[in-house]
């Protein structure tokens, strides 16, 4: 049974940082693709950033690019993504999400396994 539970969540004012967690059950070099995804009421589920193969390749959405930055410390099997200058269009609810399907990549339908979510914050 794969888990994955994200932590790190909260509340900043614009500018600020936070950094989101996730940590997975079993090894995380098991997983061709490891990615955050934030979805904000009333709009779909948005890839943020993928990490490929243990973290030999990332992929950020534009509206992150410069500001967020996915990690994978494969030794403790934990993901995290580091957000720099929060803007109040970041505040959403954040999911981990991992694949072992080839392929993978940055829509949501390509993932297997997810975490329950970590409520992101902003305020102007």
């Amino acid at each position: 049974q794969v888990q994955l539970v994200e932590s790190g969540g909260g509340s900043v004012q614009t500018g600020g940082s936070l950094r989101l967690s996730c940590a997975a059950s079993g090894s995380t070099t098991s997983y061709l693709c490891m990615g955050w995804f934030r979805q904000a009421p009333g709009k779909d589920r948005e890839g943020v950033a993928v990490s490929y193969y243990g973290g030999s390749s990332t992929w950020y959405a534009t509206s992150v690019k410069g500001r967020f930055t996915i990690s994978q410390d494969n030794a403790k099997s934990t993901m995290f993504l580091q957000m720099n200058s929060l803007q109040p269009e970041d505040a959403a609810l954040y999911y981990c999400a991992a694949s072992r399907r080839f392929g993978c990549g940055v829509s949501s339908g390509q993932y297997d396994y997810w975490g329950q979510g970590t409520q992101v914050t902003v305020s102007s």
